[in-house]
């Protein structure tokens, strides 16, 4: 569970890494004024995933792939002990507010944390890489049992626990058919694919997803309004600096250089902090693998490098490669990293609360890349790298 952690975190989320704000959101779904009664949600910048109020249900739709036509699994809430709707499985009704979840992955972690609801996280595929607070109390309680990685499920533990949800991560090629086990045993699964979305707002807008299980509508509406009136404030105020300075990021893996495409949403991020990024051109929605020498050429004369992924210190950069002490950010003392949150058990919160709070990463990015614009502001995610 350590490298689907570590290895999902560092390669997959940075890679899956006008008015500027205009050019880099996609073109929104005009809200709908919410009626009279229970709470209601709108999916305004998010592509994953889709939430209707329907007679007697909610009705959510999640993509398991990036583009229109990825395929889709719906799934019924309906409120607890009311008549299930036709047309769906068994393992694709759930009954809310769910009462337990099971998470596989740290952003479902920072969903519930998100929503004051730690207490409904009673199972995780590892006990050790979680950041927030109440649930590592809770962990030390005991009130939490691990389920083992992705990969292998300790399908007799889950079944025995019996949650009301287990939420996995659409991993690229991964669908439903390997938790058929636990499916036929009558507990749900659903598939969280939030690594597809273009965009930070996107990415986060995903709060919404846990929001509509725990009938915490209204909560959310409230909280993710000020995080995307934030994030545009600060996107708004980097759009001012005519200063575009160059950013390369990651280090290599394995000797390959991954770095996010235009459709990634740490493209964006970089783009609504006021950077120039060098491979903004390019058209996918994923990663691009590069070589060092490919690499080189642009990081010689960049301004800034960003998220050194475990590395914290110069010293270890050199290390890694010597070729690294001529890039001009090595030089120039320009390194950052984004490890400021780090707890004991190695546990990376950038990683965890850093998915739902936007608004404080692309805080980070400016304060690193245009400081004079966030006078006095400490940075929450990111550090420099020590020598």
């Amino acid at each position: 569970m350590k490298n689907r952690f570590r290895i999902a975190g560092l390669v997959l989320g940075s890679l899956l890494l006008g008015s500027l704000v205009a050019h880099s959101q996609p073109a929104t779904r005009p809200a709908a004024a919410r009626p009279a009664g229970p709470a209601r949600t709108t999916v305004q910048y998010a592509q994953g995933f889709s939430i209707q109020y329907l007679p007697g249900y909610k009705l959510v739709t999640i993509r398991g792939g990036a583009g229109k036509t990825a395929p889709a699994t719906r799934y019924a809430l309906v409120p607890r002990g009311k008549a299930h709707p036709a047309g769906f499985a068994a393992s694709q009704v759930i009954e809310t507010p769910i009462r337990s979840l099971v998470g596989l992955a740290s952003l479902h972690v920072a969903l519930v944390d998100f929503l004051n609801a730690d207490e409904v996280l009673v199972g995780l595929g590892s006990l050790q890489y979680v950041s927030a607070a109440p649930v590592r109390q809770r962990i030390a309680q005991g009130k939490v049992f691990a389920v083992g990685d992705g990969r292998e499920l300790n399908n007799e533990l889950l079944i025995a626990n019996h949650p009301d949800l287990v939420m996995a991560t659409g991993w690229p090629g991964e669908g439903l058919s390997k938790y058929q086990t636990i499916a036929a045993a009558g507990i749900p699964v659903m598939l969280n694919s939030e690594w597809v979305e273009t965009t930070p707002l996107g990415r986060a807008e995903w709060v919404k997803l846990m929001a509509a299980l725990l009938d915490k509508e209204a909560l959310v509406n409230q909280k993710f309004d000020q995080i995307a009136k934030e994030y545009r404030r600060l996107a708004a105020l980097a759009a001012k600096d005519p200063k575009r300075p160059r950013v390369i990021l990651n280090v290599p893996f394995k000797d390959v250089w991954y770095v996010p495409e235009a459709g990634n949403y740490m493209t964006t991020f970089l783009r609504d902090a006021g950077a120039t990024y060098p491979w903004a051109g390019q058209k996918s929605t994923g990663s691009l693998p590069l070589s060092v020498e490919a690499v080189a050429p642009v990081a010689l004369t960049a301004d800034y490098w960003l998220q050194t992924g475990t590395l914290s210190s110069r010293a270890a950069l050199a290390a890694q490669d010597a070729r690294f002490k001529d890039f001009k950010p090595y030089k120039t003392g320009q390194l950052y990293n984004y490890n400021r949150r780090t707890n004991a058990q190695g546990s990376n919160d950038y990683w965890e609360s850093g998915a739902v709070r936007p608004d404080l990463v692309l805080g980070d990015l400016i304060q690193i890349l245009h400081p004079a614009l966030l006078p006095g502001r400490q940075l929450y995610y990111y550090q420099k790298l020590r020598e």
